[in-house]
């Protein structure tokens, strides 16, 4: 079993043969796809006129601050329009995908953060109300199993429940990487628009899972939260993590194959 996360700067991007590619490992792997799409839905929120904040951890993580609004154009965008285009385009090369968001079933079920702990523009640590973001808890497994019994692929947006039914943003990457752990997923893959992690314009093709943990304060914005959510799959029971390149041909077929791409294992 293998779960893939198709990043948001690559789903409307991907290689022609990603599709074909897909279908073609499927037929010998259960597949899991979760997607992200921030950007699409800064795009659209500033379209229709509501102005996006993002704020960073005080380690070095940066997230979108979801107020009320914002939560529910992450989750119209999220599960509606990029959702079904993924499972329209797998649909249309035969693929008999199930568009799902993580709160259909209580799929990804989170705890709503009370209070961030953020760095201001001085760089200093202030407290802020948690808005609508979620850390998870927990993933019905059991639901997706049915599912991929069935012969379905399941196409997951990260929007995750709480215990008091609020829709949550919660990052695409670690509910991915919580979904293959749960999962007991052999692999999680992450398909994005550069060949993985790159140190000093370098492609860093190997990483122990400890390693991976000690260069994180050094990685980029963006990739620090594939490489985060790479270690907490491991940490989960996940044997292989690969980040790759989305935008490049059979890029799934050749990120198993370790080909021009990041392995993190134990």
């Amino acid at each position: 079993m293998i779960t893939i996360k198709i990043g948001g700067s690559v789903v409307d991007g991907l290689h022609p043969t990603t599709i074909s590619d897909l279908k073609k490992v499927s037929e010998n792997e259960k597949l899991i796809i979760v997607h992200g799409g921030g950007k699409e839905v800064t795009k659209i929120s500033e379209a229709l006129g509501k102005e996006q904040k993002f704020i960073v951890s005080p380690g070095g993580i940066k997230s979108r601050f979801t107020d009320k609004e914002t939560a529910e154009i992450f989750t119209m965008v999220m599960s509606g329009k990029i959702n079904k285009m993924i499972v329209g385009m797998l649909q249309k090369h035969g693929i008999n995908a199930v568009g799902l968001s993580g709160v259909d079933g209580k799929i990804i079920q989170a705890e709503r953060k009370k209070k961030l702990i953020v760095m201001n523009e001085k760089g200093r640590k202030m407290v802020i109300d948690g808005g609508y973001t979620g850390k998870i808890q927990d993933v019905n497994a059991g639901l997706i199993h049915s599912i991929l019994d069935q012969g379905y692929v399941p196409v997951i947006s990260p929007i995750a429940i709480s215990e008091e039914c609020d829709f949550l943003n919660v990052d695409g990457d670690r509910a991915a990487a919580y979904v293959a752990g749960k999962m007991k997923s052999d692999k999680i893959l992450f398909l994005t628009n550069v060949d993985g992690l790159l140190m000093e314009e370098k492609l860093v093709k190997k990483l122990s899972l400890a390693e991976a943990k000690e260069i994180l304060p050094k990685i980029g914005f963006g990739m620090e939260k594939k490489i985060l959510a790479a270690t907490e799959a491991l940490e989960m029971g996940v044997k292989e993590a690969l980040v790759a390149n989305g935008k490049k041909e059979n890029p799934i077929s050749a990120a198993i194959a370790h080909d021009n791409c990041t392995v993190i294992s134990k």
